[in-house]
């Protein structure tokens, strides 16, 4: 486990580095966004398809998206409960439910998985996200921002779901794999050779989006409880769903790992759009990405 951190840690440490010395004269913010935008609708959606058209789906997958539910909705209300002990802006209170709800289970979640547990550990990733974060995120996660952001958009969260692309591969490679569909060989190199370049991308971009200039004591003092929720309270909860639902071995530790991942990063983009405190959110985000390369391996030692 920590072999995979430290690696985890050195990819991340080059996207920061960029960050302060443009590779080619590019600044890291527009290289992120370049890098993100492939992964997004190119690499990403192939290593989905690839992965859920072949791996075993069952009453597993259900006991994954429900453990991954709840954490994600219980950590919500924990965060709106901490939140009336806190003098909070309508924009700190969005952003600070956002980053206590939704973990990155793809950008750091898929990579150490996909390292402690090969192609099974990837399966995990995804449904653990794309079976119920990302759905969380797109409807519940969308209408709080609105509500409480600052901003002239009007939302429609199914039109949003629809516009992912790596959904619906999820959608098509769920499907292929219980009709019984084989995947042709031509099919299982070229989207193999695709989802390969997603985990080295996606750390890359990861430390690309570090903004250390935030990590002030007076910042990550008033986001601390958004931290706690994240890195605590979230993989308790869904240890306790995943114990109560009698998943045992690697799948257990596996999904209670996806839990304890840092704040997703994709958040950022929903505070800039609906008008919340950006800053508020990139400093949580930061100190937890840092934070969990310790907790990480903690959690792994006490599962396994």
């Amino acid at each position: 486990m920590f072999s995979v951190i430290a690696q985890m840690a050195f990819t991340i440490g080059l996207g920061v580095l960029w960050r302060y010395y443009p590779v080619g004269g590019l600044t890291a913010d527009r290289a992120r966004i370049a890098l993100t935008t492939s992964v997004y609708y190119f690499f990403l959606p192939a290593l989905v398809l690839d992965v859920l058209w072949r791996a075993p789906l069952g009453v597993d997958t259900f006991k994954i998206m429900l453990a991954a539910a709840t954490g994600v909705l219980v950590s919500m209300a924990a965060m709106f409960l901490a939140a009336r002990f806190m003098t909070l802006t309508r924009g700190q209170l969005g952003a600070l439910v956002l980053a206590a709800s939704f973990p990155n289970a793809t950008y750091m979640g898929l990579p150490l998985l996909s390292s402690l547990y090969g192609d099974a550990g990837k399966a995990i990733a995804i449904q653990y996200d794309l079976f119920a974060c990302t759905p969380l995120l797109l409807s519940v996660g969308l209408l709080l921002a609105a509500r409480l952001g600052q901003h002239d958009e009007v939302v429609h969260p199914i039109k949003s779901l629809l516009l992912v692309p790596p959904l619906w591969a999820a959608i098509f490679g769920a499907a292929f794999n219980l009709i019984g569909l084989p995947q042709p060989d031509w099919a299982q190199g070229f989207l193999g050779r695709m989802g390969g370049a997603v985990v080295p991308i996606m750390l890359l971009a990861l430390g690309m989006s570090l903004r250390l200039s935030t990590l002030t004591p007076r910042h990550l003092w008033r986001v601390s409880p958004a931290l706690l929720i994240q890195i605590i309270l979230m993989p308790l909860i869904v240890l306790a769903v995943v114990t109560a639902l009698h998943l045992t071995g690697d799948l257990r530790v596996a999904v209670v790992l996806e839990a304890a991942t840092p704040v997703m990063i994709l958040g950022l983009v929903l505070c800039d759009r609906f008008g919340l405190d950006t800053e508020m959110y990139a400093t949580t985000a930061t100190a937890s990405i840092l934070l969990v390369l310790v907790t990480l391996p903690l959690w792994h030692y006490l599962l396994v």
